[in-house]
């Protein structure tokens, strides 16, 4: 009798039987891609390929290609991933503070969220940032600023995260520069800016420049790095914010892969060798509450990535077929609601991210959905690491769930789906051709609909907020941000400009506008010009009079 002959004779006796007394709750069961899901998953059926043909070409061994079981053969056996907690407000000094907060706590690497008007390349007294200064991050505008947010910190020790798009390569000019006061090699420089400029086009919105110039600073990141900086991630191709706008699982991974595929033909283009480059990219991506779906999601996006390098662009190394990624949980899942309930959803997202393979991990905070996290909420998301670390004993075997007949069938789902996904994708002419059209950004917002729909009729629970309510009165404690603190960030920038050698900086100013209009990598005089005190916006406002703003078309 064959397996399917068993499955049969089970369904007709044991599980009517059952089923006449018992209904389910659903007449269907998925997730929030839409896959169905089985009530019961079998073994695949036996196919031409051998048993263990097979599993060598859909799982093989961790550390070896197609990377579905993870990116080191020992995973978390030898060293825990990197706890990241992203931290940023204010100042460079109350920051600086948080930063040392959490590295005595037990934080093993830095990750820096920065202001508005950073993110998007002004300075914090130009008037465009009024009232914005400091608020959903710390405020850099000079490498003084740069210098006394790493206080104390030696940045050959630690590794960094930056979360800066349009303007990194002048953040990162920062960094380096620091480093360089600090007496470092920026050989020795590990880190990650995340760079991805792509995905700004298609979901978050802190774009500066059109796509042209914008791709051409990060070909130039990725060939200044990879010959000065061979430590550093030049860019962490994010699929958390496009999970955020409200994508399914299987659009993260489609449309995240289409963008790192867009940037390796950039870069490609650009004349760059893909094994030159191709170990310095990494991704960035969301863990959300569906946990086998998101565990089954990151081995998929590792195995269709792994398929894509060495298959599509022919890449020889096995570091280039890796997809390493960071990891956080779903900040659009947290409520203000019950706010406690989300150090249980954020212990479930961050148990998905370790059972997925992350190399990195940041927990969100459980007041988030309300203001600012305070040091105790921080240090609460910190510890629910160290309990999974320590406690959980999950962190003891490779890929634990693996052969889980759920967890596969779920993978190859997902892998199946987003290939699609990006096949349509190259048949438009690529990323960059599918969001000029829209297409990936209304594929977004139908997602989005569609799950907010299912919540106002309750088909989909949101446990405090559609139900299990209950009239509450809030007593966490509240972190404020000072407004005066945009007033001392001017008369920083004030003294600043007094002091400097001003011939100097108009003479590099002037070496950047032509720059900007040729080929040359822009890095080298991005380094030289914020060494001698020029601003994070005076640069950008340079390249936008060269190279003008982008403007988002209505679809």
């Amino acid at each position: 009798m064959t397996l399917q002959d068993q499955y049969n004779k089970w369904k007709e006796s044991t599980l009517k039987k059952s089923l006449e007394r018992f209904k389910e709750r659903k007449e269907r069961f998925e997730t929030t891609s839409g896959i169905e899901i089985p009530r019961l998953a079998l073994p695949p059926e036996p196919d031409a390929l051998s048993e263990a043909s097979a599993y060598a070409e859909k799982l093989g061994f961790p550390g070896e290609y197609p990377f579905t079981r993870g990116v080191q053969p020992t995973m978390y056996r030898s060293r825990f991933w990197t706890m990241r907690q992203y931290a940023g407000f204010a100042t460079a000094e109350e920051t600086n503070k948080r930063y040392r907060y959490l590295l005595a706590n037990g934080q093993t690497g830095l990750s820096v969220a920065f202001d508005l008007p950073t993110q998007i390349g002004y300075d914090a007294d130009d008037p465009i940032a009024a009232g914005e200064v400091g608020k959903v991050g710390v405020s850099i505008s000079s490498i003084r600023d740069m210098e006394q947010l790493f206080d104390q910190i030696p940045l050959d020790k630690v590794s960094t995260s930056m979360t800066i798009n349009a303007p990194a390569g002048v953040l990162l000019a920062m960094y380096i520069a620091v480093a360089k006061r600090q007496g470092v090699d920026m050989r020795q420089l590990r880190g990650t800016i995340q760079n991805d400029i792509l995905k700004e086009y298609v979901a978050r919105g802190t774009y500066i420049f059109p796509p042209a110039p914008s791709m051409r600073l990060i070909t130039d990141i990725f060939s200044f790095c990879a010959k000065e900086v061979p430590n550093w991630n030049t860019i962490s191709i994010s699929g958390y914010h496009i999970r955020e706008a409200g994508s399914t699982a299987v659009q993260e991974v489609a449309f995240t892969l289409a963008n790192g595929i867009a940037y390796v033909e950039a870069a490609l283009r650009a004349g760059l060798n893909v094994d030159d480059f191709a170990g310095q990219l990494s991704f960035f991506f969301n863990a959300h509450n569906n946990f086998l779906e998101e565990v089954a999601k990151f081995r998929a996006a590792r195995r269709l990535w792994a398929k894509i390098m060495r298959e599509r662009f022919k890449a020889q190394k096995p570091a280039s077929w890796q997809l390493r990624f960071h990891t956080q949980t779903a900040g659009s899942t947290l409520t203000a609601q019950q706010p406690e309930n989300n150090v249980v959803r954020v212990t479930l997202q961050a148990l998905a991210a370790v059972f997925g393979g992350t190399q990195s991990l940041h927990t969100n905070s459980m007041d988030e959905a309300l203001w600012l996290p305070t040091e105790k909420s921080v240090r609460v998301a910190l510890r629910t690491q160290q309990i999974i670390a320590y406690e959980s004993g999950v962190a003891d075997s490779v890929d634990p769930l693996a052969g889980s007949y759920l967890i596969e069938y779920l993978t190859d789902e997902i892998e199946r789906r987003a290939g699609e996904y990006i096949a349509k994708i190259d048949e438009m002419g690529g990323a960059m051709q599918a969001i000029e059209k829209g297409f990936m950004q209304n594929e977004i917002q139908n997602a989005a609909y569609a799950v907010q729909q299912a919540i106002e009729r309750g088909e989909q629970v949101v446990v405090g907020v559609n139900q299990f309510t209950v009239d509450e009165e809030l007593t966490l404690e509240r972190l404020k941000v000072d407004p005066a603190i945009e007033l001392r960030q001017k008369a920083r920038l004030k003294e600043l400009r007094e002091g400097r050698n001003q011939e100097r900086v108009a003479e590099l100013l002037g070496k950047l506008k032509v720059a900007a209009t040729g080929t040359e990598n822009l890095m080298p005089l991005f380094i030289e010009c914020v060494e001698n005190d020029i601003t994070l916006g005076e640069i950008c406002n340079t390249l936008r009079g060269v190279w003008g703003e982008y403007v988002a078309e209505g679809f």
